[in-house]
């Protein structure tokens, strides 16, 4: 039944019962509250970038680079707020998370399906992370869907050789489901991007969009492994993940890798 807006409630319309009822400590213990919501509004907020990233990529697709730039900007402040949410977590000692950790059982945020399908779509592709969730899962769908199209870095390359840039066919036509490769020809014509501004002026400005996000991506990973470490030190995650030793892993990955190399050419 649809509500009519003179009944409309801020309560009814953010649908406040069921989400402010969608918390459940299994301990007992204070801080598992503050775990439970600092995952739980990530999650929200991943739900809102994938959301502007599914019409970005949509825009960039039919060439409208201008108007993409808005859903861009809001997906890295979004990454920044989600950073600054570590801090949060981070009023969590060692000693209150151990009180409550043995109820996370095998749950781990590696098992995330909307963060690594967040990776897929920026490019950062690695199909083993399917097999956290169940084949016939709606999350699994999601996952599957994002690593067999191509990436916003393989759009941007796309949208570059339309523009009349000088893209090799290797990074047009690939297998979307495999790890993007740098490309020095890929870098070569993203850096007369940058030496010839006001002729590319929509290309770069996209760039640049891509490197805040790239930006907070890396931003997001040094702040998870700095919190992760305080708060457990060396032991492995839950779920069997390796820990600080994994995140630390990943502190160099680069979804749009060439728009960092091309500096050094400037």
């Amino acid at each position: 039944m649809t509500q009519s807006a003179d009944d409309m409630t801020y309560g009814r319309y953010l649908a406040l019962d069921p989400l402010l009822s969608a918390q459940h400590p299994i301990s007992g213990r204070h801080d598992e509250m503050l775990f439970i919501i600092i995952h739980q509004t990530k999650e929200l907020w991943l739900k809102q970038i994938l959301f502007e990233m599914e019409q970005a990529l949509e825009l960039i697709q039919n060439d409208a680079l201008v108007p993409a730039y808005k859903g861009f900007a809001r997906v890295s402040r979004i990454q920044a707020v989600m950073t600054l949410s570590w801090d949060v977590l981070a009023t969590m000692t060692p000693a209150d998370y151990t009180r409550f950790r043995n109820v996370l059982g095998s749950s781990s945020g590696f098992q995330s399906a909307q963060f690594r399908q967040f990776e897929f779509m920026l490019g950062l592709k690695d199909g083993s992370h399917l097999k956290h969730q169940e084949q016939d899962s709606a999350e699994y769908q999601a996952m599957h869907a994002a690593l067999n199209a191509p990436s916003l870095w393989d759009e941007a390359n796309r949208a570059a050789a339309r523009a009349g840039l000088d893209i090799p066919e290797s990074a047009l036509e690939r297998d979307w489901t495999s790890a993007y490769e740098p490309s020095a020809k890929v870098e070569n014509a993203w850096a007369e991007v940058y030496r010839d501004t006001e002729r590319w002026w929509e290309l770069y400005q996209l760039a640049e969009k891509l490197v805040d996000m790239d930006d907070a991506m890396a931003s997001w990973r040094h702040k998870h492994v700095v919190t992760v470490e305080r708060v457990i030190g060396g032991k492995r995650g839950t779920g069997g993940t390796a820990g600080v030793p994994y995140l630390q892993s990943t502190l160099g990955k680069r979804a749009f890798p060439e728009l960092w190399t091309l500096r050094t050419q400037l």
